[in-house]
């Protein structure tokens, strides 16, 4: 690696943490250089815009969350197996005391869903990923006999993502002890209504 391609990796680490406490628009070039004691020009030119860090942000915070969470997941048998895998590391991605901040997406869409811009096209796009993932799996799913074949996958997946969701609000902002207690029975609920 390269010591540009080190320091972008660097600055990139740094902002993604900071990016879940302050939003994206709250990422400051000024904080980030002084922070890993950068000049503001040195910090830019590894960015061409601060609408380009934020997508390098949200590409990063990508990238984590598929090693974190995707690619264990995919470690795990096909079926009923996965989706749980998933839900579990998805659990515990958004409750990792590794992100102060909580999970990025999700702050983020709150932050960018009514602006237009390269960050909000990205993380749409990322998003429309996941939400894929998950209906990929709920198929799946079906396919080993775990659910029942005329399960609505894509309104599986959007209960998937409503469970994370509740999940972030009950336990950041309602600081809900029971929240992952919760969060786990309606997820076994949902796994009952979907079972073949």
């Amino acid at each position: 690696m390269s010591k540009g391609e080190d320091t972008r990796r660097r600055i990139l680490e740094r902002a993604v943490l900071l990016a879940s406490r302050v939003g994206l628009e709250g990422l400051s070039i000024g904080e980030l250089a002084s922070d890993l004691g950068l000049s503001k020009s040195g910090l830019f030119a590894h960015f061409g815009s601060k609408e380009d860090l934020q997508v390098a942000v949200l590409e990063a915070a990508v990238q984590r969350f598929e090693s974190a969470v995707w690619k264990p997941a995919q470690r795990a048998a096909r079926g009923e197996a996965r989706v749980r895998a998933l839900i579990e590391a998805w659990l515990s991605w958004v409750a990792d005391p590794g992100s102060p901040g909580g999970c990025i997406f999700l702050a983020a869409a709150t932050e960018l869903d009514d602006r237009e811009g390269k960050a909000r096209d990205y993380l749409v796009g990322s998003q429309r990923q996941l939400i894929e993932l998950l209906t990929r799996i709920a198929r799946g799913a079906i396919e080993e006999g775990d659910f029942r074949k005329d399960l609505d996958c894509e309104g599986f997946a959007y209960e998937c993502l409503a469970l994370i969701l509740a999940f972030n609000h009950y336990r950041r902002l309602m600081r809900d002890r029971k929240a992952e207690s919760r969060a786990r029975a309606a997820f076994e609920r949902l796994l009952v209504g979907a079972r073949a």
